[in-house]
């Protein structure tokens, strides 16, 4: 045997702790996969009892009328769109779909430019007091909404904004504005100061600094904060019903108020107006999901 066959052989690790090292991984091994498979089914079986409602509604909103309310339930049948067809043609939907639409852009809006430069004097200038403002923000933002929607409603009143859009876009924004805070907070933060200084050295003042220079480095903070905000005034109910009566209602009221005493003739009216409903935020949720998972997992908890 030449002398590398020799040192080949003798470098293959062997005996019973090498055997009982491969069983050991292999075992491991195993386990992980497992596990792994036990997540997922898990995982796919709490996605699929979340969407049930929404693929119910579906087939509810595009089956003939015969078929939405047979038990038990119609599985053959040629799909029809004359529930979305009655819904836009016999409703106000469309413009209270676009009212809507208008309400949660300028919330949006105006959260960011109230809260941008607020969050920023939180992170750079607050001192001791900042945290406990925040944490006071926290503590008014889990106040449940019965506890605000009555004083809400009394100061739309008194000032004569009830059943306006001022008064949702001012609720919508005093409302979530503290979460917006933290969030922003925790980006600002993570943006180095050493580029306001810079910025101030080249020339700029403050503001100009706040606005050239960490506004666009911002971007994804300031978006996945517009996303949240969109989707949490898109879909708003209580405050929406407290503020409104014909005029500012919204899509979240609209379909409440669609049920009447024959519930039976509305029941695909009100499943296409849900998926009317669902359709744009699942839309932006898809397509933002890499700043809600930035927003999530970084400013918020930094914060």
């Amino acid at each position: 045997m030449s002398t590398s066959a020799r040192a080949d052989r003798l470098s293959v690790p062997t005996g019973p702790g090498f055997a009982e090292n491969q069983r050991a991984r292999a075992a491991k091994v195993r386990r992980e996969r497992l596990t792994t498979l036990a997540v997922t089914v898990v995982v796919a079986a709490v996605v699929l009892g979340m969407l049930m409602p929404f693929a119910w509604a579906g087939l509810t909103a595009v089956k003939p009328f015969w078929a939405a309310f047979t038990n038990p339930p119609t599985w053959s049948f040629t799909p029809q769109f004359d529930a979305f067809g009655d819904l836009w043609r016999g409703t106000r939907f469309a413009e209270i779909l676009l009212n809507t639409l208008l309400v949660a852009v300028a919330a949006v809006l105006v959260m960011l430019v109230v809260g941008a430069p607020a969050a920023y004097a939180f992170a750079r200038y607050a001192g001791i007091i900042g945290p406990v403002l925040l944490v006071l923000a926290v503590v008014l933002r889990t106040v449940p909404r019965f506890a605000v929607v009555l004083p809400l409603y009394e100061a739309a009143r008194a000032v004569g904004l009830y059943d306006t859009n001022i008064a949702l876009v001012a609720a919508f924004v005093a409302v979530n504005m503290p979460f917006t805070l933290l969030l922003l907070v925790g980006f600002f933060r993570d943006i180095p100061e050493e580029l306001d200084e810079a910025a101030m050295v080249d020339g700029c003042s403050r503001l100009g600094a706040f606005r050239r220079v960490i506004v666009p480095v911002m971007g994804p903070g300031l978006v996945t904060a517009g996303v949240f905000t969109f989707l949490v005034a898109f879909q708003e109910y209580l405050i929406a019903l407290t503020l409104t009566q014909n005029d500012a209602v919204t899509i979240p009221v609209f379909i409440a108020a669609q049920r009447g005493a024959d519930e039976t003739s509305t029941y695909q009216l009100l499943a296409a107006a849900s998926i009317a409903l669902v359709l744009p935020i699942a839309f932006i949720a898809v397509a933002a999901r890499r700043y809600l998972v930035a927003g999530l997992g970084g400013g918020a908890v930094k914060a």
